[in-house]
């Protein structure tokens, strides 16, 4: 799954979640999100910038859902993930066994292939501690990592009913 089709599938609310969190973290990175995305649309910054909030961010949701966009998307959930839910990060690297820098940043290689054991015991803890929705943002997004997904990591958001976009 592309970032694009992630925005497509992905419940607003997480959307939200996430643009909160930049107005409130790191605002440079939302106007310059904004600011790709309205160039991206031939648009001005000052067309989006003038709507209400809620109007922002549905017009930022709908243009992440555009091919186009693919590229300022992936970055952004990879801000999001990597600022904003490095507990998230580090709790997955660690039930999986995958060395990391403490906040859930790879150190070295990705591995070639997932323990399905590992894997499912990490899920069921991580499925009590975080938002479904949310974790399976950062599974999509993990799984964009290698060509193709894992194939163990594919099959379980495939199969966990828990693990939906919306």
């Amino acid at each position: 799954m592309k970032a694009h089709e992630l925005y497509s599938a992905v419940d607003p609310a997480i959307v939200t979640q996430i643009l909160d969190w930049f107005r409130a973290n790191d605002r440079n990175v939302y106007r310059s999100a904004v600011a790709t995305l309205a160039d991206n649309r031939k648009l001005r910054p000052v067309f989006v910038e003038k709507k209400s909030m809620v109007e922002q961010y549905a017009w930022v949701h709908k243009t992440l859902k555009l091919k186009a966009c693919n590229t300022i998307g992936e970055h952004l959930l990879q801000a999001y993930l990597m600022s904003g839910q490095q507990s998230l990060l580090a709790m997955f690297c660690d039930g999986m066994g995958i060395p990391h820098d403490g906040k859930g940043s790879v150190v070295g290689n990705l591995p070639k292939k997932l323990d399905e054991e590992r894997l499912n015991s990490t899920l069921e803890r991580l499925v009590d501690v975080f938002d479904p929705k949310l974790l399976t943002v950062y599974l999509h997004c993990f799984n964009m990592q290698v060509d193709g997904g894992w194939p163990e990591l594919n099959a379980k958001l495939e199969s966990d009913a828990r693990l939906v976009l919306a």
